[in-house]
């Protein structure tokens, strides 16, 4: 059903960097300004509201862990397409 569709997009569709190690590097960076950003933007709860998360490692919870490992691949992801798009990487 939607295979025609898919046919005539699929020619538009500009081609995607091979993984290697510009492209990795892209990633960890973004990924660890997103553990940066959640750092500071995931409060911890208050007393009362619930037991507090226990950290899991390099004292992050693990919520801060999932939410900063969460936005850094958006952020990574639109990053390599976009260093893709102008040739830089």
């Amino acid at each position: 059903m939607f295979w025609p569709f898919l046919a005539q997009t699929q020619a538009s569709v500009p081609a995607t960097p091979e993984w290697g190690a510009p492209v990795a590097a892209v990633m960890i960076l973004f990924n660890l300004a997103g553990l940066a950003l959640v750092r500071f933007a995931v409060p911890i709860p208050a007393q009362g509201q619930g037991p507090a998360p226990q950290p899991v490692a390099f004292g992050f919870s693990l919520p801060q862990i999932l939410a900063g490992a969460s936005i850094g691949h958006v952020l990574g992801t639109g990053a390599i397409l976009g260093l893709a798009n102008v040739g830089a990487l």
